[in-house]
């Protein structure tokens, strides 16, 4: 697969993370019976590209994400150990204008095979041409919360793991199909759960749901932009206040990863409830869950909490 220059890093990096690459280089000699051992080693950005990379290469490939359980992947900075590790993966799976970090990184190691997420994702900016809370003409990374989205990136995926291992195309093409199978019934599930919500305001502390929102016709607002990072001012709060009692909101929605302090203080201001809503940023340590149970998770949260009709 062709490699392609990523663009120009777009995000501030605040937080440190990422060691877990470190170690990839050494996995094999430490762990014989290891996967690393036999597998093609692939690096994923963070938690929904590792879980396509997984579904696609199966057996016969060995899948880290940069960014670690428990971490936030909007403000990830690698170690330079890390970076030079980039280099050595047999591919590279990453979202290009994300996390400036692993953009640097990229560039700057050219590993052999890359998949940019950004070429088939059609990433979208956010009202007026710029995603609420970033710079002008920013686009709105959190494509995989429409699964119809994802399902694309999988097939690059199988594309570039035939170029790696061709032995094996047929396997990484039966596992594409299965996954966009999966990923479709997701989404039929999502529609169908959430008919009766179409047009009901979804309240979450940054605007991580502008894909989900569209896909399946509710109104996102939130209490931060795109980054979760950016503390909303005093006047977007009152904004948002005004839309909860104006809209009849029952319910605010904050993450798993990020501080629910803001979204509770609010929520505990105008007598509604919390709940959570997972953007999938990455996992929290310990979470056994797959991308597909967190989603319909989420199906849950929002047919519990939204202002639907019966």
């Amino acid at each position: 697969m062709a490699r392609t220059t990523p663009r120009p890093p777009t995000r501030r990096t605040v937080a440190a993370a990422g060691l877990a690459l470190a170690a990839l280089a050494g996995a094999a000699a430490c762990s014989p019976g290891d996967s690393a051992a036999d597998g093609h080693e692939v690096v994923a950005a963070f938690y929904p590209l590792q879980y396509v990379a997984e579904r696609i290469g199966g057996e016969h490939v060995s899948v880290s994400s940069l960014t670690p359980p428990g971490g936030e992947s909007h403000d990830l900075e690698l170690s330079p150990s890390a970076v030079a590790g980039l280099g050595d993966a047999d591919l590279v799976v990453y979202l290009s204008g994300f996390q400036a970090a692993t953009d640097a990184a990229v560039d700057s190691t050219s590993p052999a095979h890359v998949v940019d997420a950004a070429e088939v994702a059609a990433l979208e900016s956010g009202p007026d041409g710029v995603a609420p809370g970033s710079g002008s003409g920013a686009l709105d990374p959190h494509f995989w919360l429409d699964p119809t989205r994802l399902a694309d990136v999988g097939q690059q995926v199988a594309d570039a793991l035939t170029a790696i291992d061709p032995e094996h195309a047929d396997e990484f093409a039966a596992a594409a199909a299965d996954l966009a199978a999966d990923l479709d019934a997701l989404d039929t599930e999502l529609a169908d759960g959430l008919a009766a919500c179409r047009g009901a305001t979804l309240v979450a502390s940054h605007e991580a749901f502008g894909y989900l929102a569209q896909r399946y016709g509710l109104h996102q607002v939130g209490l931060s932009g795109i980054d979760p990072e950016v503390e909303p001012s005093p006047a977007r709060l009152r904004d948002v206040a005004a839309t909860v009692r104006d809209e009849g909101v029952q319910t605010l929605y904050f993450e798993v990863l990020t501080s629910p302090k803001v979204t509770q203080t609010l929520a505990d201001e105008l007598g509604v409830a919390t709940a959570v809503l997972d953007p999938i940023e990455g996992l929290a340590e310990g979470d056994d869950r797959d991308y597909l149970d967190i989603m319909r998770d989420n199906l849950d949260a929002l047919t519990t909490g939204l202002t639907c009709s019966a």
